[in-house]
């Protein structure tokens, strides 16, 4: 069972673009519906919701590299009020997200990432392949938000030159890349007119203007060949099936146990919010067992 948001608004794009005259090449993301789907599926507050929108353009930028079918997962982790951001990209240019958080701490509007995330936090990349063995990467954060963050663990893991500039507002979430192509020799004034140019764009324009009126805003002295928008869409990949094999793996006594405590289990996807329930006869079809008649004997040991 897959839940799509059919991405129709022409603002879920994600855009690439080369520039002819320099080994520079750039991507830009905007997503508006998608994001809105995502944020109303949990009380955010905004500070969290502000990371949580960044990482989400800049998982959508990150996966644009995807050469095999499979999802990419960009996670950062934290050991204070804030414990997790994760985005999920996939192949088939679908995106999830959620974070977890203190719920009962209080957190300010204008609280920064690294304040929220307390210390030893990483920073983690995962790639999924649908038919292959995951490989993941894991290093100490670094930097005071989420695009520092990136362009450090990406000039560590990619040895390229990377600028990355991301946003987030209520309605929308943007992100742009510029990164010098490998193998290929760039003046470094050159490299850096084009990341200061990029770092002059405001969170307005970033969340507000689709691609064609960013990168005109930025580069219409130099302006970039630009490639088809690749559309965007939210889909979560929760299913019944899933949560059946997660029971299975707590084991048939845990499982029996809540059953027989409540009348049932409930588990809701922390990304979509579906609720799938497991009764007593889903139970015993599940782990083969009689729930009814381990009742009766924790009863009669008792």
């Amino acid at each position: 069972m897959t839940h799509n948001l059919a991405a129709l608004h022409p603002d879920n794009t994600r855009t690439r673009f080369i520039f002819d005259d320099m080994p520079v090449r750039g991507l830009h993301v905007r997503l508006g519906k998608v994001w809105q789907h995502i944020v109303k599926q949990k009380h955010y507050p905004a500070a969290i919701r502000r990371a949580l929108g960044e990482l989400l353009a800049a998982g959508v930028l990150l996966s644009s590299n995807l050469k095999i079918d499979g999802t990419l997962i960009v996670q950062v982790q934290g050991q204070g009020r804030l414990k997790m951001l994760v985005v999920e990209a996939t192949s088939e240019q679908t995106v999830r997200a959620t974070a977890r958080w203190d719920e009962h701490a209080g957190i300010a509007d204008d609280e920064s990432l690294t304040g929220l995330l307390g210390e030893n936090s990483v920073f983690v990349l995962t790639l999924q392949p649908k038919d292959a063995e995951p490989w993941q990467g894991i290093v100490p954060l670094e930097g005071g938000d989420i695009a520092q963050m990136l362009m450090n663990y990406m000039k560590r893991s990619e040895q390229l030159d990377t600028h990355i500039v991301l946003a987030a507002s209520d309605t929308s979430v943007g992100g742009l890349l510029l990164q010098r192509l490998p193998e290929e020799e760039i003046d470094t004034a050159a490299w850096e007119h084009a990341s200061t140019l990029a770092q002059t764009i405001t969170v307005a324009e970033l969340t507000g203007l689709d691609a064609q009126h960013v990168l005109y805003r930025l580069f219409h002295e130099t302006p970039p060949r630009v490639f088809e928008p690749e559309n965007i869409e939210f889909a979560c990949t929760c299913s019944r099936g899933k949560v059946s094999d997660m029971l299975l793996m707590l084991g048939g006594e845990e499982v029996s146990s809540v059953v027989t405590e409540q009348g049932s289990i409930a588990v809701d996807c922390d990304f979509c919010h579906e609720k799938y329930v497991f009764d007593e006869t889903d139970v015993n079809a599940l782990f083969g067992i009689n729930v009814s008649a381990l009742r009766q004997e924790t009863q009669r040991i008792q």
